[in-house]
């Protein structure tokens, strides 16, 4: 059975940086894509930043040049770098990958305040 564990969030003023981290365990088979979303309250989970297997890889408009997504293939984790972070970037960000199955964290907040 996989599981997501993100790590890395918390508080920081705007215009600082967080970087969040996803490990996946267990057996995961058919891997598309990993990526982070995110959840602010109110409004719907939206996709922040995706590395589908073997292509580039591509983020929300809202986070280009400041937000760098990778992934460390040999320790089945994916990073979320974020950078002069904003307070509309509060949220809850969600790990996901997509294999042949579907799968997510737990959920890891976000704040971006002074």
């Amino acid at each position: 059975q996989v599981q997501l564990v993100e790590s890395g969030g918390g508080l920081v003023q705007p215009g600082g940086s967080l970087r969040l981290s996803c490990a996946a365990s267990g057996s995961i088979f058919d891997l598309y894509a990993m990526g982070w979303y995110r959840q602010a309250p109110g409004k719907q989970r939206e996709l922040v930043a995706q590395i589908i297997t073997n292509n580039s890889p591509n983020y929300a408009d809202s986070v280009k040049g400041r937000f760098t997504i990778s992934r460390d293939n040999d320790k089945n984790t994916v990073y979320l770098q974020m950078d002069s972070l904003k307070p509309e970037d509060t949220a809850v960000y969600y790990c996901n990958i997509q294999s042949r199955f579907n799968y997510w964290g737990q959920g890891i907040q976000v704040t971006v305040s002074s």
